[in-house]
């Protein structure tokens, strides 16, 4: 099993954290990175698994790449449509969750509340500590505090530590600015391309942060993949339920 630290992130350098220069750090940048790595390690072919953000980037490097991938297993679905964007970051979540909303518009100035994702990049790449500092972790916080279908303070507390939550904030917020360098619908666009490709789609009935219309709609577009909707989950990998469906699916492709 290979893990990938994308750009910017875990121990690729340089870390999001020290510097905001993120020019180079595109999802064509990463989909070239993927494919440097399976060749760099010798693999001729492989499967594929990514959720959230990743199944975005798995989608991408899938379509771009698809004679190299065995299989694509995804998890909650996200593919930085216009309507996901604003249902988590412009309001459309904040009617189930108005309290921790609070706490995510409280870093912005009311009179740049009329689009959040903007105002949180002029935030999050200011240099003042004082200015990007709180508004990484108000962003963080916001996602931590609605990817569990039960509060889980322990991933709220992982996500708002400052290092992490800067690199985390500043990387999706450059990433959702320029709408993942996708044309709008082009992942479930050309989803006809993974036609040859067996794949399992595993999606969270509660899914706030990306809810399962996305996952329906690429479902809709690539019948062939199989649709595992769990009934009593959010949106976190390691939700019960989810993970158990990721382990059986990503077991029974190693076994075929």
């Amino acid at each position: 099993m290979i893990l990938i630290d994308q750009r910017g992130c875990g121990r690729s350098r340089p870390h999001a954290s020290e510097s905001g220069d993120l020019s180079a750090n595109t999802t064509w940048h990463l989909v070239a990175d993927i494919e440097r790595v399976r060749e760099a390690l010798g693999i001729e072919r492989w499967l594929v698994l990514g959720g959230s953000w990743g199944s975005s980037l798995a989608l991408a490097y899938a379509e771009t790449h698809p004679d190299r991938v065995t299989e694509l297993v995804l998890r909650g679905i996200f593919t930085l449509r216009a309507s996901e964007l604003d249902w988590f970051y412009e309001g459309g979540a904040a009617a189930l969750f108005p309290d921790l909303w609070e706490g995510f518009l409280a870093p912005v100035p009311e009179a740049e509340r009329g689009n959040l994702i903007a105002a949180y990049s002029r935030l999050l790449s200011d240099p003042d500590p004082l200015v990007h500092g709180p508004a990484a972790v108000a962003w963080s916080t916001w996602e931590a505090s609605t990817i569990t279908l039960l509060p889980r303070p322990e991933v709220v507390a992982a996500f708002a530590e400052p290092r992490y939550a800067l690199a985390f904030a500043r990387i999706e917020n450059h990433y959702f600015v320029h709408g993942g360098w996708f044309e709008e619908e082009q992942l479930v666009r050309d989803a006809g391309l993974l036609r040859d490709i067996p794949g399992v789609i595993v999606q969270g009935r509660y899914d706030i942060c990306t809810p399962p219309t996305t996952a329906w709609d690429l479902h809709r577009a690539w019948p062939e993949a199989e649709l595992r909707m769990i009934p009593d989950a959010g949106h976190a990998y390691d939700e019960p339920g989810i993970l158990d469906a990721l382990i059986e699916a990503t077991d029974r492709f190693a076994s075929s």
